[in-house]
């Protein structure tokens, strides 16, 4: 495919059932590593340095509009209680939450506004996190109405396509074609038609097309062998495409889409986040359960500094309709809470900042023993280093609408 050693799978896969309890849905068999906590803990050390090939993203020059976009350190913060009506989000006035944060955030209307990210022949993406359906996922009305935002100012639905990396899970939050008519649902990680084999009839994964193997993250020496949490490496091929040292971005990334939207859920991993740069980070990319334990928030900054997201990246919210303090980034019921608030920046790392920090205070409320070791923000320093936003709370514009 490439010349890499990819790591075909080498036998049949799981049922669609199965494999979403394997993620964790009803089952921890791997859906801590598979989704992403941290796999260190409140008094482990940090893992080694690993070689990595961020250096070949830093080489390629900027677009005028690459991360931090026009707005670095700027956090917008919308909240109003009336947003969950009986536990249920209220489409009005979630749209008009959206329409107070875009243009809080930029200072123009909503034309306007729309002009200065984007252009009508744009092919747009919406990445959206599915997981923890019904209570936890990026709720519909947001996309909704981002969806009304871009068509009203000439984006036809037909160039806006709603995106995460596994088309089952996307399914299973009700993102479809019946519930968003004309606009394209992308999983990028396919299961075969019956969703009951994982190869195709020449043995490979039928997924590996999806992936472009000219556009990947590399890290040296890690690879998807005997990968803690998962019962053995067939079990991790199936749910990885690949097992080598490379995780590959998608095709629909790095061809198809020319700016796209990342809408983010506000809970936790661990001590940390799992906000916009790991819906990025962990779900732009294949083969990343290798990733977790060596390298984990790492991953967020430097895939975010890849060509194919810095510079597409314009827009990044995080939906804290409802929040969850604990036990993610797996849903759990006991800890979700209503937050009643979404958050927009172009800037994703000021914003994982804010969400960061505000989601300590809910921890350190809740009873919740917090440790606040600088790892766990440190990958966001890291991207305001390489240029990609500003992470010093100092620095940071934070205003609450």
């Amino acid at each position: 495919m490439s010349g890499h050693d990819n790591g075909r799978a080498t036998d049949r896969g799981l049922s669609r059932r199965a494999f979403v309890k394997a993620l964790g849905v009803g089952s921890a068999a791997a859906g801590g590593l598979v989704l992403g906590r941290p796999s260190f803990g409140q008094g482990t050390p940090p893992p080694a340095e690993v070689e990595t090939n961020i250096a070949e993203f830093m080489a390629v020059p900027k677009k005028p509009w690459s991360l931090p976009g026009p707005f670095p350190g700027k956090v917008i913060h919308v909240a109003d209680p009336a947003c969950l009506v009986d536990d249920k989000p209220d489409a009005a006035v979630v749209n008009g939450m959206v329409q107070r944060g875009i243009t809080g955030l930029t200072g123009k209307d909503m034309a306007a506004s729309f002009k200065l990210l984007f252009a009508p022949d744009d092919v747009v993406g919406i990445k959206i996190n599915p997981v923890g359906y019904p209570l936890i996922n990026v709720r519909h009305e947001v996309v909704d109405a981002v969806i009304g935002w871009l068509t009203a100012n000439g984006l036809p639905r037909e160039r806006i396509i709603i995106w995460d990396r596994f088309d089952l899970m996307l399914a299973e939050a009700r993102y479809t074609p019946e519930r968003f008519p004309g606009v394209g649902i992308v999983g990028l990680q396919t299961m075969d038609e019956e969703g009951t084999k994982w190869r195709d009839a020449a043995g490979h994964h039928v997924s590996e097309a999806n992936f472009d193997p000219k556009a990947y993250y590399f890290a040296k020496g890690v690879e998807g062998k005997a990968v803690r949490g998962y019962k053995d490496d067939e079990f991790y091929l199936n749910q990885h495409v690949f097992a080598g040292e490379y995780s590959y971005f998608g095709r629909l990334l790095t061809e198809k889409l020319t700016k796209f939207i990342n809408i983010a859920v506000f809970k936790n991993t661990g001590n940390g986040v799992s906000m916009v740069t790991k819906n990025i980070g962990y779900g732009a990319v294949c083969n990343t359960g290798r990733l977790h334990a060596p390298l984990f928030f790492r991953v967020n900054t430097e895939v975010c500094a890849a060509p194919w997201v810095r510079d597409k990246m314009v827009l990044s919210i995080i939906d804290g309709i409802r929040g969850q303090y604990d036990d993610g980034p797996m849903m759990n019921a006991k800890f979700v809470y209503p937050w009643h608030s979404l958050y927009f920046a172009t800037d994703p790392f000021a914003l994982d900042m804010i969400g960061h920090r505000h989601l300590v205070e809910k921890r350190k409320a809740a009873g919740v023993a917090v440790n606040e070791h600088p790892r766990y923000t440190e990958y966001l320093y890291y991207g305001e280093k390489l240029g990609l936003g500003v992470a010093d709370p100092a620095r940071i514009q934070y205003v609450k609408l």
